[in-house]
């Protein structure tokens, strides 16, 4: 490790990725515990168009298992984070959990392994959440609820309390549940929707409130 600790690596370079380095260089941690080296992205070509500091160094079949690195998984897409996630865990890489200065973390609060939380995020009391989740900006959690591995929640999301969601479901952009709901593995609730009612595995809902679409 260097005198800035170990070199972060960013898995994902698409948009989702680039909110994460933002997110991850303004942590007090960074040039501390660890230093941003690069993107890892199957397109060679994601950050053609944009100004990082940092390139894309390689596909993700070129990320190693290294005493002196850590990632941050940055993949929207619930069922391809997890794909890419364990894949990663099971070579023995690991995945940083990043936690953004602004979020708002009260009693008894369990994170997983590589879970990130973006800017104004809050989460109440009594919550776990599993490997991977992802919380974007402004989104909040309420008290006993639990986000089962590799589940998305999108910018401006609530979940109220007792909510469960099982592995790997995604919430798009401002949609929520009401207290005490439950959404099964895979489900997917389109971006504004309002979950009225229990979500059925691998079902997609969307509206107010939420029903099935094919």
């Amino acid at each position: 490790m260097t005198e800035q600790g170990k070199a972060l690596y960013i898995v994902g370079a698409g948009g989702f990725g680039r909110e994460v380095f933002c997110w991850a260089e303004q942590h007090p941690d960074c040039g501390r515990r660890w230093a941003i080296r690069g993107f890892y992205d199957d397109n060679p070509d994601a950050l053609r168009d944009y100004d990082y500091p940092t390139p894309v160094l390689g596909a993700l079949a070129a990320i190693e298992a290294r005493d002196d690195r850590c990632y941050l998984l940055a993949i929207g897409d619930s069922k391809l984070r997890r794909r890419i996630g364990q894949s990663l865990l099971a070579a023995g890489c690991e995945l940083l959990t990043l936690i953004h200065p602004s979020v708002v973390l009260g009693r008894n609060i369990r994170l997983g392994r590589g879970v990130i939380l973006c800017p104004q995020v809050t989460l109440t009391c009594d919550i776990e959440l599993g490997d991977g989740v992802v919380l974007n900006a402004h989104s909040s959690i309420g008290h006993d609820v639990r986000v089962g591995a590799w589940s998305s929640l999108m910018g401006h999301c609530e979940l109220n309390g007792g909510c469960v969601l099982e592995e790997a479901v995604y919430l798009g952009t401002g949609s929520r549940m009401i207290p005490g709901k439950r959404a099964e593995a895979e489900a997917f609730i389109g971006a504004g929707s309002v979950v009225l009612q229990n979500v059925a595995a691998g079902t997609r809902v969307f509206g107010n409130p939420a029903r099935r679409i094919d």
